[in-house]
């Protein structure tokens, strides 16, 4: 079974370019759905299950389930958190 690529690449430069190059489309298409009206947190949770829908679909259920175990430590740890300066 393959694991989703952003653990186990073998280029780490090339996919961190790669990365940078991806969440810059998607920063774009959030701008741009906040400017359209749609709600901030609308967009996020489309985007999200977008995204899981693809990576589903590229690597299984159980592949991405593993990866997603993950993300309640990584939420916790502050790793999606902006912080906010005053």
């Amino acid at each position: 079974m393959t694991q989703p690529p952003f653990d186990h690449l073998s280029d780490r430069a090339a996919a961190s370019d790669e990365r940078l190059a991806a969440l810059s489309y998607v920063r774009e298409a959030f701008a741009e759905a906040l400017r359209d009206g749609i709600e901030a947190d609308c967009f996020a949770q489309a985007a999200l299950f977008t995204a899981l829908q693809e990576l589903v679909a590229t690597y299984g259920e159980e592949a991405v389930a593993s990866y997603a175990e993950n993300f309640a430590g990584r939420i916790r740890g502050g790793e999606f958190t902006i912080a906010v300066k005053h």
